[in-house]
């Protein structure tokens, strides 16, 4: 699993006041019990490596209808063919890929032109009993985009089609190094994230690109709506025993649809038990979606470190990109010129 990576922790990176912190925390484990473990300031403890490993889809698959539960021989089952996907060791199955393959017995390959990662090059994934990530709105699926973000969509389809690569500002944000937005949800892989608490901070390192989102606890408000962000400016307070965290201020240039920094995420995160961390989040993102919509995600507790990324397709991989579409620009000069 992940091993690929030079294993450096990035608690090496952290300043030694966190290490220190992490080191004075006070648990409240119960013997009869489970209690939700405190920090020393009497917060429930989040800290730890947490995997998104989840084999739940993001949108509910039509096979399963308005069933928002799987029952126990749904989960037996699922947890049998993914064994068996595994064992195969055949083409990666990213994101849904893994639940469309358990049923249809047909593994499609993410990249099938150059060539595809394999099965080896992912974690492990967790059978969970929900059916979608999505729970509102209650069918399971996104809330229906906007004629404008459809039309944003078609306009940018058609530029990848006609200039795939006139410059670097052409390819998207991840493959060149920049980022893949925060929070970074995708599952089963570089899906771990590490949380440190402090008495006015909590500090959320993404495995994924090494993103790391620093996070006030205490009373202060946004930045000026004039200062806009890749991932946004958070907030956060304590629920009772729920962390809840709410991010402005994104960045246009961060999301995909018209007016990304009019959308606002409410996160909330919580202990379940000793190995699970509830996560859900509610985006209110009015230039795609016509209505807010809600993800839950149960985090499975890791005690591996996470892994330093190295972001090989913006060390190497763009140039690569543009030079390679130079030459189709020159053949294409050359082929019709020699037709002239």
């Amino acid at each position: 699993m992940k091993h690929y990576y030079k294993r450096n922790s990035l608690m090496a990176f952290l300043p030694s006041l966190i290490v220190a912190l992490m080191a004075g925390v006070v648990s409240a484990q119960s013997t009869d019990s489970w209690d939700v473990p405190r920090t020393a300031d009497g917060h429930a403890d989040l800290q730890g490596v947490w995997s998104n490993n989840t084999l739940t889809p993001v949108e509910r698959p039509e096979v399963f209808g308005d069933k928002q539960i799987l029952t126990e021989e749904d989960m037996v089952f699922l947890q049998r063919r993914i064994s068996e996907i595994q064992a195969e060791d055949g083409d990666a199955l990213f994101g849904d890929g893994v639940l469309a393959a358990a049923f249809s017995g047909e593994v499609k390959s993410y990249d099938p032109t150059t060539g595809n990662y394999d099965q080896s090059w992912l974690a492990e994934r967790s059978v969970h009993n929900r059916t979608s990530q999505i729970i509102d709105p209650p069918n399971g699926k996104f809330p229906p985009r906007t004629e404008e973000a459809v039309a944003m969509g078609n306009l940018a389809r058609e530029r990848r089609q006609d200039h795939p690569a006139d410059s670097w500002l052409d390819r998207p944000l991840s493959e060149r190094c920049v980022s893949y937005g925060a929070p970074y949800l995708g599952s089963g892989y570089n899906s771990y994230w590490q949380i440190v608490q402090s008495r006015d901070h909590v500090v959320i390192v993404q495995e994924m690109i090494h993103d790391v989102r620093v996070i006030p606890v205490v009373e202060m408000p946004h930045a000026d709506e004039s200062i806009k962000l890749w991932h946004g400016d958070s907030r956060g307070y304590w629920d009772g025993d729920t962390l809840v965290i709410e991010t402005t201020n994104y960045s246009d240039k961060s999301g995909f649809g018209p007016e990304t920094s009019a959308k606002v995420n409410i996160e909330r995160i919580s202990r379940l038990d000793e190995t699970t961390l509830r996560y859900e989040i509610t985006s209110n993102d009015p230039g795609s979606y016509t209505a807010p919509y809600t993800r839950e995600i149960l985090f499975d507790y890791s005690p591996e470190p996470i892994f330093e990324y190295a972001c090989h397709e913006g060390n190497y991989g763009m140039m690569n990109i543009l030079s390679g579409h130079r030459a189709e620009e020159r053949f294409a000069r050359e082929e019709a010129a020699a037709v002239n």
